[in-house]
């Protein structure tokens, strides 16, 4: 796999280096943080489009939620917008005020109407969102330790598994012309033994182009995890965790993919370049004095946002970057048009995650596609992150601790495939 990549000036070598020598070590570190380890997921929210078919009862679906006491004080005290020290000190006066203005303004308004402001507040707040974000106060919502969770392999396949995908593909892709049905990359085809996947981008627009590679790019990043941690043996109750080379070349080789195998990988490395041009352009949003990462834990706050702006400045020298000043360039009209249909298509993949049935699969599909969804928002957000006050909270772009979480740790897996990819390339290298 080389050359250099579609709809972009960048070569695959260059991003296997900078990858393997800058990122993918201070990444790893970062995740390991307790900002960064501790996720709040609902795995219980119900699948909005089709029936629940039941979950997967195989052992290694099974997530551990995190008990309450294993929580840093700071994080389990914090709302879903306060990530510094200073934002939750002041959390008392602003109720405060708060209650203040709501009692002086709606003094004469019906609970009922309360609640609808407090909705079309909430709906304001959500038209920058590529996801449907959990709700945090759910009591069905949970901290889970990812690092104590890892995503891998967990026998979970079959009919459910499909649906999933082909929901995705079949019903939320903006779709290349003379592409085997169903989409699914994994799908058995329709054409037969000896026929040949040709693949058309014409009549595509680039913002399309983009939303298919990225969706595709994240279905082949998932599947090297799983092919990088499979179980490949479990005796006396030890199981035994790697590479699998067999399942890696059923999913990637051109010769069992009909050529698709090379192109699922090739998007892997745009997504990657997505997300590394988010980070660079969300770097002036975490670069305040106003965000401290805030864990309740002074030191080792202080040493997560120097190992995070750290990565920031690893991003910011990369010098062959995707430019979505590209997209939705047209006329303004069509271009808003499209823009919404690009968000509300990417959302509705977000609430497909809720219709998983493998509990660890849903947790890593929901915190991947969250992360992904952040990474968008910040890149059609570039005008309010570079408007923003440094010494307090900004009105017109705000990260929830959630979002950030997730874009940090989406990133880190995209960093880890790629790194796993090579090892698979020198795996396939001793067995020829």
């Amino acid at each position: 796999l080389t050359g250099v990549l579609d709809d972009c000036l960048c070569d695959i070598e260059s991003i296997d280096d900078f990858n393997t020598f800058k990122i993918f070590p201070k990444i790893q570190k970062l995740q390991e943080r307790d900002y960064f380890r501790y996720y709040k997921v609902n795995l219980k929210r119900p699948c909005p489009f089709w029936a629940d078919d039941g979950h997967c009862s195989i052992k290694d679906c099974h997530v551990e939620p995190c008990p309450e006491s294993k929580i840093p004080v700071g994080i389990k005290a914090g709302s879903s917008n306060k990530y510094s020290k200073a934002t939750n000190n002041s959390k008392e006066l602003e109720d405060c005020e708060q209650a203040n203005k709501l009692g002086a303004v709606n003094s004469t308004l019906s609970n009922q109407s309360k609640e609808a402001f407090i909705d079309w507040a909430r709906y304001d707040d959500s038209q920058d969102h590529f996801c449907e974000l959990d709700d945090e106060r759910s009591p069905d919502a949970q901290y889970v330790d990812l690092l104590l969770n890892p995503e891998r392999y967990t026998g979970y396949k079959g009919p459910s598994a499909w649906r999933v995908w082909n929901s995705i593909y079949e019903e939320n892709c903006f779709k290349p012309r003379s592409v085997y049905r169903p989409l699914n990359p994994l799908a058995p085809s329709r054409g037969g033994s000896g026929s040949v996947c040709l693949f058309s981008w014409t009549g595509l627009c680039l913002e399309k182009r983009v939303f298919y590679k990225l969706i595709s790019g994240l279905h082949a990043s998932i599947n090297l995890h799983l092919c990088a941690n499979y179980l490949l043996e479990e005796t006396w109750g030890k199981p035994r965790w790697g590479p699998n080379v067999k399942e890696f070349t059923h999913r990637f080789d051109p010769t069992e993919t009909k050529g698709e195998g090379p192109r699922r990988l090739k998007n892997l490395y745009f997504l990657y370049l997505i997300e590394l041009r988010a980070l660079s352009k969300v770097a002036p949003y975490f670069e305040r004095s106003v965000v401290d990462l805030y864990t309740g834990n002074g030191h080792e706050d202080a040493e997560s946002k120097a190992l995070l702006l750290d990565i920031f400045r690893d991003t910011k020298s990369f010098h062959m970057h995707f430019d979505e000043k590209s997209m939705f360039a047209g006329d303004k009209k069509g271009a808003k048009s499209l823009k919404e249909e690009f968000r509300l298509h990417f959302k509705n993949i977000s609430r497909i995650m809720d219709c998983v049935g493998c509990d660890k699969c849903r947790l890593w599909g929901k915190l991947q596609t969250q992360g992904l969804g952040t990474a968008l928002k910040i890149l059609f957000s570039e005008k309010e992150i570079q408007s923003l006050p440094e010494n307090s909270p900004s009105k017109g772009f705000q990260l929830t601790r959630q979002e950030i979480v997730a874009l940090v740790n989406a990133f880190g897996r995209l960093s880890t495939s790629i790194r796993e990819l090579q090892n698979f390339k020198v795996l396939l290298q001793q067995t020829r």
